[in-house]
């Protein structure tokens, strides 16, 4: 397939683009759609419904927090196995071969033109939509808080996750701490700082990217999967982390 041949592209989505609130809710891993000329890369129809091809729930929860949080919410079109939007085009597990114990055919060997493709197709367009979305809000003088939402396995490598809820922080962990100390005082969830993964994993890429040099309060929220399987339980879980979200922040306004 020559560079040529892809004329699509598959920016980032945006939902909720006028909404007032501070926070910018992003959703890296929203997405199993394996859009052609791409295929499915090799995978069978379980493997692509599994949380190796995107963050089950993820998308639902972004979106039912958006609705409470009244945040404008940016969102992937494709899955990661495609291109992982939280990774750096030189990473390898940006188009990973292998992911958790699943071989992904599609990916193996990819020849330098074929890893900038993806590279063009999926993560620069997504990344400059979001930039955008950014500088147009810090351009309008408005409060901009950058929050990304995740799903993790409750069983890793044959590993059992205790931990419920995860927030993750990069170089500024100020919002993260706020978080973990709010849903401790009101939420059952199980929390945890830095927990499943933390920056040491090479998983804030997007924090980096786009908070960091702006210095823009941020944090990467983990919830455990089985957690947001249902309708109902992600309507349950935004109710108890919306209030999580905006006592964080209060926290954070008060020194």
């Amino acid at each position: 397939m020559s560079l040529q041949s892809v004329a699509t592209t598959w920016p980032a989505i945006v939902e909720n683009h006028d909404s007032a609130g501070p926070i910018l809710l992003v959703c890296e891993h929203a997405s199993n759609a394996f859009p052609a000329p791409w295929g499915q890369l090799g995978l069978t129809e379980a493997q692509q419904q599994a949380h190796v091809a995107w963050d089950p729930g993820a998308l639902a929860l972004s979106r039912a927090l958006a609705s409470r949080l009244d945040a404008v919410l940016i969102h992937a079109p494709a899955s990661r196995l495609l291109y992982d939007l939280n990774r750096g085009p030189d990473r390898a597990d940006a188009m990973a071969p292998r992911s958790e114990v699943h071989d992904i055919p599609g990916n193996i060997a990819l020849s330098v033109a074929q890893r900038l493709e993806r590279t063009e197709a999926f993560y620069l367009p997504f990344h400059s939509r979001l930039h955008a979305e950014i500088a147009r809000r810090l351009a309008l003088g408005r409060q901009t808080v950058l929050v990304t939402v995740h799903s993790f396995t409750p069983v890793y490598h044959g590993q059992i996750r205790a931990v419920e809820f995860g927030v993750i922080h990069d170089a500024d962990g100020r919002l993260a701490r706020a978080i973990v100390a709010a849903a401790q005082q009101i939420t059952p969830l199980v929390t945890a700082l830095n927990q499943p993964y933390s920056a040491a994993d090479g998983v804030t890429h997007t924090l980096r990217l786009h908070a960091t040099p702006y210095g823009l309060v941020n944090a990467m929220l983990e919830l455990r999967n089985d957690l947001i399987a249902t309708p109902a339980q992600v309507e349950g879980m935004a109710d108890q982390l919306a209030p999580v979200l905006l006592r964080a922040l209060s926290l954070l306004s008060e020194g």
